[in-house]
């Protein structure tokens, strides 16, 4: 072992770099989430479309059983892949995406801009991208929880209920349009929640911005559909967009006349515009 002088030196060492950077992020995100007040119950709150969507998996193969209580006109359930994009879609649904989202990501970059905690993170060997892709990770995780998971777990339970493969022999294609859809989902509402979470130093004020943004648009779609009676005021609104996005993938009808590449293209914006003013922060 070499003796040095007392004093300054150079470290001769050899610097290992992790391969997931961003997972300590991502994972510290994540369990500080689940530790807010309210959020247990309000993320439980959230499934409960996926189980009123089960039962209805049930009762299209079990209707016979329920003869009796079941009115004789009463439409039988359909379980096509337009069953599996109304539970996708559901107001209800992206509504408790949006709550958790609050909860999840308000905070994601407003609170290390408030603690000016950002020359930390770039004082160790962490890339922006890695920054970028710790916080999203957070809200990916929850999101692919209410979408993706239910999502592919309502087709199991069907082929399971049905006692065959009908319904991928018939639509080989649901399975790959869950995981697509969810992702753009997921992929969506990660750079919207980060792109208002960067615009505010304030927990409280980032988490306005995603319940109003997110509101107002369907709003404001609301009042100009009114007056001017166009099917194009829908792109005015998240959830509408959202919605178009779906149908392409599923192959259903859109809920409005409207080119649906103008949907992707809306999402896809929000996308870019939340990389290029996190990439200035």
């Amino acid at each position: 072992m070499s003796i040095r002088e007392k004093g300054y030196y150079h470290w001769d060492g050899e610097f290992l770099e992790r391969r997931r950077p961003w997972w300590p992020i991502a994972r510290l995100g994540i369990r500080m989430t689940f530790k807010r007040k309210f959020f247990k119950f309000a993320f439980s709150f959230s499934f409960l479309p996926a189980f009123v969507f089960l039962a209805g998996i049930y009762l299209s193969e079990r209707l016979q059983d329920f003869r009796g209580i079941i009115r004789k006109e009463a439409v039988p359930i359909k379980v096509l892949p337009g069953f599996f994009l109304q539970y996708l879609t559901a107001d209800f649904l992206l509504f408790m995406i949006v709550i958790i989202l609050v909860f999840c990501a308000a905070g994601l970059v407003a609170d290390d801009l408030r603690h000016n905690a950002l020359q930390l993170y770039f004082a160790r060997p962490l890339a922006k991208r890695d920054y970028f892709l710790g916080k999203a990770a957070v809200v990916f995780f929850f999101v692919l929880l209410l979408t993706l998971v239910p999502g592919l777990l309502l087709v199991v339970f069907k082929l399971i209920f049905s006692g065959s493969f009908g319904l991928l022999r018939d639509h080989p294609a649901l399975p790959l349009a869950i995981l697509v859809y969810s992702g753009l989902t997921a992929l969506f509402f990660a750079s919207y929640s980060l792109l208002l979470s960067s615009l505010s130093r304030n927990r409280r004020t980032a988490s306005l911005l995603i319940f109003g943004v997110y509101f107002f648009s369907d709003m404001l779609h609301g009042i100009l559909n009114g007056i001017f009676r166009s099917p194009y005021m829908g792109l005015i609104s998240l959830k509408t967009n959202l919605k178009l996005a779906a149908s392409s993938l599923f192959g259903v009808k859109p809920p409005l006349d409207v080119p649906r590449v103008y949907s992707f293209l809306i999402l896809a914006a929000v996308v870019v515009l939340s990389v290029w003013v996190m990439n200035r922060k």
